[in-house]
């Protein structure tokens, strides 16, 4: 599968953005979605991540109730729903897809269950 991560771009403290992570190659359907971010010298850090069946959702503590994560089966597509950006969410976001199948619906934040990643889309946050 490939994804395709895109919507970043440089926005003032208190503004909203919404990311897209398109898939192509395979449908998405039946995997758990998942949105980390990075900065510089950083590791790649949990965001938000989206059961297959869309009914579960998971945040970062950092992001809860300001982010949120969708999926759109029929476009293939997962979304970030960004409100309320801070200056600490500039980075760059990357979408992936768990490597099973029909995955837990536990342990949504863990990294290594994700093996495929889309190229990042920064976000800015600076007033």
């Amino acid at each position: 599968v490939q994804l395709q991560a895109s919507g970043g771009g440089s926005v003032q403290p208190g503004d909203s953005l919404t990311l897209s992570c398109a898939a192509s190659g395979r449908t998405i359907r039946n995997y758990v979605m998942g949105w980390f971010r990075q900065t510089p010298g950083k590791e790649r850090e949990f965001v938000a991540a989206i059961s297959w069946t869309g009914v579960r959702t998971y945040y970062a503590d950092s992001v809860k109730e300001r982010f949120t994560i969708s999926r759109d089966n029929a476009k293939n597509t997962v979304f970030l729903q960004m409100n309320s950006l801070k200056p600490e969410d500039t980075a760059n976001y990357y979408c992936a897809t768990d490597r099973d199948k029909l995955g837990s619906e536990t342990y949504l934040s863990d990294r290594g269950r994700y093996d495929s990643w889309g190229q990042g889309t920064l976000v800015t946050v600076s007033s």
